[in-house]
């Protein structure tokens, strides 16, 4: 079960001030993804700097899991969380815990990886 205002393993580890800093992320990431699409479109660029796609759609992606999941991958690979003030962070004690959450970040760094992918492969080859 998701909470918004309690710590989780590998489940949630932020709260609402945290999301809604994602939230912006995200929406700053979607916006970079798509005017590095057009720009590239008008400038008619060599398909080799579409690759910059991909970081903004790996950006985007990674944002998007983060307040989706309620989850900080940052937090979740340095063992902490947060749920109040932004910028205090309270330290996972138990190591296992602490693993939950690192396996969790690295399979939304995985999808994100393979959701830019996905986009570059589209949006160079369709």
């Amino acid at each position: 079960m998701k909470s918004e205002n309690q710590y989780i393993p590998g489940v949630c580890n932020i709260g609402k001030l945290e999301i809604k800093a994602r939230t912006k992320t995200m929406y700053f990431s979607l916006i970079l993804l798509l005017a590095d699409i057009i720009i590239l479109e008008l400038l008619h660029a060599n398909h080799w700097w579409g690759l910059t796609v991909f970081i903004f759609a790996a950006s985007f992606a990674v944002s998007f899991q983060q307040v989706y999941f309620k989850f900080c991958v940052n937090f979740g690979m340095r063992g902490v969380f947060n749920f109040g003030d932004m910028g205090k962070t309270f330290t996972v004690e138990q190591k296992e815990y602490y693993d939950k959450d690192r396996a969790k970040a690295l399979k939304m760094i995985i999808a994100g990886i393979v959701f830019g992918a996905m986009v570059i492969l589209i949006y160079c080859f369709v």
